[in-house]
């Protein structure tokens, strides 16, 4: 089939969504599929424009994949305002693009992804011009998350504006998905129909090479010896929550034994290392490169995955799937009856959302009790090998695609 996908997220980008539009178009086109991919110059997550990218439009051929990267606004400080300016100026940026393909390539089935949610109705005049269905992915539920996050008041003239653009740009879509069983509910409560719905989850990357990983070269380079590792590695942004890590270091920094790492990049990290001035545990360091990511994942005792109270249905992180994928246990904060919170049950420590104390206690738990934190982070590798296989979550969800496009052809 002939495949247009539009995202504002893609390669080189190495953590949040684009790793994963990236690898459903390669997965596609290594299927025998003909896919052209729409999507954003590189930002994220520093929020920066990457160095070396040309200014303009530009179209090339990646791993069988056509690619035109659009230009856009990139606020170098992102908050309400300049995310939805962020947003409008890719919708705008990419209209032509998406109009002019679809009408040459005239496409089997038009696939977005949600961020961008206001590039949608961009992508439904391409599919409509192609005469094609639109797939809406969603991997973030934006309009909520501004709520989780405090970017927008949920009572606000703006709130209900935000919550009707949203429904209406939904109602576009002739399918959707979404990344775990609670995101896809929440796609029901909006209008789809069971027939409409699929769970398209993200996947652990199989080209990390755990069984050979090693160390050893992080703990000389950073000093750490043998201390034991609480890792996070990530996104620095409002909904991670990564206050909270902070505050657990303090609660625990008479553990000489144990060093804090966070890893990452966004627009949070500056204020996140004022507020763990004067803390000798812990340490910032940058996002480290994908050929690393393996000794570096292992380098975790246990990995941290903090988020905001309310958030943990709006999204579920995509970094999850390379933790459990290391055999490391987890400590995340999330409430019982949340996507997370399942997610992470049998393989880690579920503590509750804003609550430093129970992340400390939860650490130490599974610093001190070695055999229940190998039986956890065994379980974890487990459960990415059986849930989070690339292969076979491209391979059934090329089978729902060929199922709906058909659906549709028929007279």
């Amino acid at each position: 089939m002939k495949l247009l996908i539009l995202g504002l997220n893609h390669a080189p980008e190495p953590v949040g969504i684009g790793p994963y539009t990236t690898g459903l178009a390669q997965g596609l086109a290594r299927r025998g599929h003909d896919v052209h991919v729409l999507a954003g110059k590189p930002y994220y997550p520093q929020w920066q424009p990457y160095p070396g990218q040309p200014r303009g439009r530009t179209t090339t051929r990646e791993d069988a994949v056509a690619i035109t990267r659009v230009p856009h606004y990139i606020p170098q400080r992102p908050n309400g305002a300049r995310r939805i300016a962020h947003h409008l100026s890719f919708a705008a940026s990419v209209t032509g693009p998406a109009l002019s393909t679809a009408a040459r390539m005239r496409p089997d089935l038009v696939f977005t992804i949600a961020p961008s949610l206001l590039s949608v109705p961009v992508a439904a005049l391409a599919a409509r011009r192609a005469k094609a269905p639109l797939w809406l992915h969603v991997q973030d539920f934006e309009v909520e998350a501004a709520f989780a996050t405090g970017l927008l008041d949920e009572k606000s003239a703006t709130a209900r504006l935000g919550r009707s653009v949203e429904n209406r740009i939904l109602r576009m879509a002739d399918f959707a998905s979404s990344i775990s069983p609670q995101m896809c509910e929440r796609l029901t409560a909006k209008g789809f129909g069971a027939h409409q719905l699929y769970q398209l989850r993200n996947w652990s990357n199989a080209a990390f090479d755990f069984t050979t990983a090693d160390s050893s070269d992080y703990r000389r380079e950073w000093g750490l010896g043998d201390k034991k590792v609480a890792l996070y590695s990530g996104n620095i942004a409002n909904k991670q929550g990564l206050e909270i890590v902070i505050e657990a270091a303090r609660q625990l920094q008479h553990r000489r034994d144990l060093a804090f790492v966070i890893c990452g990049e966004g627009p949070n990290r500056e204020r996140l290392q004022a507020l763990a001035a004067g803390l000798d545990t812990i340490q910032f360091h940058d996002l480290q490169p994908a050929a690393r990511m393996a000794d570096f994942l292992s380098l975790a005792s246990v990995h941290l995955l903090p988020q905001i109270v309310g958030a943990a249905d709006l999204v579920l992180p995509s970094k999850l799937t390379n933790m459990l994928a290391s055999g490391r246990p987890v400590v995340a904060t999330a409430a019982p009856g949340t996507g997370l919170f399942d997610e992470v049950e049998g393989c880690g420590i579920n503590s509750a959302p804003g609550d430093a104390a129970a992340m400390a206690h939860a650490i130490a738990r599974l610093l001190d009790d070695a055999a229940l934190a190998a039986t956890l982070g065994a379980a974890a590798q487990r459960r990415a090998t059986e849930r989070w296989s690339q292969d076979a979550i491209i391979d059934a969800m090329e089978q729902r695609m060929t199922s709906w496009v058909n659906q549709r052809r028929k007279p």
